[in-house]
């Protein structure tokens, strides 16, 4: 359900440009919805070509480390991860929470 609420989101937006054909998105690694069911729900809505690129996740941890997390779970909605260097589970975030339309290609 939540991934609707998104991929709506998402159509609703695409369509400000007009008759869409086309999609390319970015979605992060730990973005609200995980890739596969947000293009599985987008494909259920519309008749658009949707290509993706998957953006891993960064951190940057208290002890100094700057890379990827080791995610531990990852569930609809939410994540557990930890920092590969010290084991923090509460590294701070910077990169790969965020879904974003790159590009539209219109009829």
């Amino acid at each position: 359900m939540h991934e609707t609420l998104i991929a709506q989101n998402i159509i609703k937006e695409a369509e400000k440009h007009g008759k869409v054909k086309e999609i390319y998105l970015e979605i992060g690694e730990l973005a609200h919805v995980p890739a596969n069911e947000l293009i599985e729900c987008l494909q259920t809505l519309v008749d658009w070509k949707i290509h993706f690129k998957e953006i891993p996740a960064k951190i940057k941890c208290d002890c100094g480390f700057i890379g990827n997390p080791i995610i531990l779970e990852r569930g609809h909605d939410s994540f557990l991860i930890e920092c590969p260097k010290c084991k923090n589970p509460m590294p701070e975030i910077t990169k790969g929470k965020d879904i974003k339309i790159k590009k539209v290609i219109v009829k």
